[in-house]
């Protein structure tokens, strides 16, 4: 009993790495996931033009949306904890589109703040131009980073503006399902249209990129988009989004939701596929060799999988919290 305790206990050790590749894109799979339907929710309020509802959109991820921008920092603290080689390459190439993210989220922050403070109409369509611009620009500018970083590609280059506008299109997609499973059946009936759209886009897109990935060979990546678990991921990507939209169709909003969740949580997986061994393609760096040191990724796992367990707990008592639908003004209990 003992040699296989000491057995695991030096297995566990040996994969620590790839133990900590696998939490670092868990963070940005819970990121997306959930600051993604924060974002549609911005870019949808840009289709309303009643006070009332705009009012129901705020109040839908007033809860939340603070809370869900943990995720990011949880993503960079644990990439420069674990990875900080890649951490830095991938601020110093990407600078322009990090900054440019940040103060996207910035403004995006603002604008419901902002708009509360003065009962005046020009006044209120300003931050309302802030808000719903900054909800747009925070997806497309991640996600081009992110095709940047994973395809070795240039900002305009259709695999890194295509990855940015996939994020896009599905955050509109988790948006509009969000909403549809907490708010009346007029608004939901009128925004569920929007998801379904954004849905077949996001497939769409989706397909044209990695078929740009193996025509051009981007990042060398072609031999991963034609791996069997790319494959399996397109193929429960297509049943996700065809159907949620199904589900949507037939007033069955909070299974919708379910469905159109897994599509950012496959496109993380994609990414997580697309990024081993080699975690940074322009310069071929793999996980094993952009780890720390043995002795400072022992101190970060005793320190940092506590943590991540706590903020795990805090975000399912918060959702328990806030599970309900809206009435009036707050949700229902």
């Amino acid at each position: 009993m003992t040699e296989l305790v000491l057995l695991v206990d030096a297995y566990l050790v040996d994969a620590l790495p790839e133990i900590w590749f696998g939490a670092v894109m868990f963070a940005l799979a819970m990121y997306v996931v959930l600051d993604g339907f924060d974002f549609g929710i911005g870019m949808l309020y840009a289709t309303r033009d009643d006070e009332h509802e705009k009012e129901t959109l705020l109040t839908a991820f007033g809860p939340v949306w603070d809370a869900n921008e943990v995720w990011v920092v949880a993503f960079g603290t644990m990439l420069l904890a674990a990875f900080p080689r890649v951490y830095s390459r991938v601020l110093a190439d990407h600078y322009l589109l990090a900054l440019g993210f940040v103060l996207a989220l910035l403004f995006r922050g603002l604008g419901p703040e902002m708009r509360e403070q003065r009962d005046d109409e020009r006044w209120k369509r300003y931050w309302d131009y802030s808000f719903i611009g900054g909800s747009f620009l925070a997806p497309l500018l991640f996600g081009t980073l992110a095709g940047r970083w994973i395809f070795d590609a240039p900002t305009l280059s259709l695999p890194a503006l295509l990855t940015g506008v996939g994020l896009v299109t599905v955050s509109v997609a988790t948006g509009a399902a969000f909403l549809t499973a907490k708010t009346r059946p007029r608004l939901a009936s009128d925004l569920r249209t929007y998801g379904i759209i954004a849905t077949l886009a996001y497939l769409i897109g989706v397909i044209a990129l990695l078929t740009t990935v193996v025509v051009t060979d981007a990042g060398g990546a072609a031999e991963t988009v034609l791996s069997l678990p790319v494959g399996a991921i397109v193929v429960l990507s297509v049943v996700a989004g065809g159907g949620g939209s199904v589900l949507a169709l037939r007033g069955e909003y909070r299974a919708w939701l379910v469905s159109a969740l897994g599509l950012p949580a496959l496109l993380s997986l994609l990414v997580a596929l697309l990024l081993y061994p080699n975690i940074y393609p322009p310069t071929g760096l793999t996980v094993r060799e952009a780890v720390v040191s043995p002795l400072a990724l022992n101190l970060v796992t005793i320190l940092g999988f506590p943590a991540l367990l706590l903020v795990l707990w805090y975000f399912k008592f918060l959702y328990g919290v806030f599970s309900g639908p809206i009435e009036g003004e707050g949700y229902k209990n």
